[in-house]
């Protein structure tokens, strides 16, 4: 199955920052795969048996832990479970933590998001929380309207510093 992809999403974990998810046996994909059970996410028979068959839930293509490791879990042409509305046409990376991260994320992220824009390029990418919806109808999705505040970071403006993170989003080392 091949999808057209016109959309990044980052997201974050929500779990503590600066805190390891994944473990020698358990990647952080396979931690955040036993959430998404819980919460009832599942994806279809074909798409586990084509990719990653032991996570049967987990709704985000990638996953990037404290330590900098990349973890996959939907393969790129399995519409997602990260962002009602637009999972169809999206890619949706996890940063583990809720609003600092590593340097070694950092690191981990740019290069991941390098490598997508160069697959597919002139896709915007966004926080999840500007997508959420405009309340008021003034075009801008401001802090009073977000249904989330996922990644905990602001999107445009890591992206407009040339992906270099702001201090206070990233874990003192």
């Amino acid at each position: 199955m091949s999808r057209t992809i016109n959309l990044i999403v980052i997201h974050c974990a929500a779990s503590p920052n600066g805190k390891v998810l994944g473990s020698a046996s358990k990647s952080a994909a396979a931690v955040i795969d036993q959430w998404h059970a819980q919460r009832g996410f599942h994806r279809q028979p074909a798409a586990i048996a084509a990719y990653n068959p032991d996570l049967k839930a987990i709704g985000y293509h990638f996953v990037l832990d404290v330590d900098g490791s990349k973890s996959t879990g939907r393969a790129l042409d399995e519409v997602g479970a990260h962002v009602a509305g637009h999972n169809a046409n999206s890619i949706g990376i996890c940063m583990v933590g809720t609003d600092q991260y590593s340097t070694a994320q950092w690191g981990a992220l740019t290069s991941l998001v390098k490598s997508l824009l160069a697959k597919y390029p002139g896709v915007p990418v966004v926080g999840h929380r500007d997508l959420s919806p405009d309340l008021n109808g003034d075009g801008t999705v401001e802090p009073s309207e977000w249904t989330k505040t996922c990644p905990g970071f602001t999107v445009a403006d890591w992206l407009a510093a040339g992906m270099k993170p702001q201090a206070k989003n990233t874990l003192a080392s």
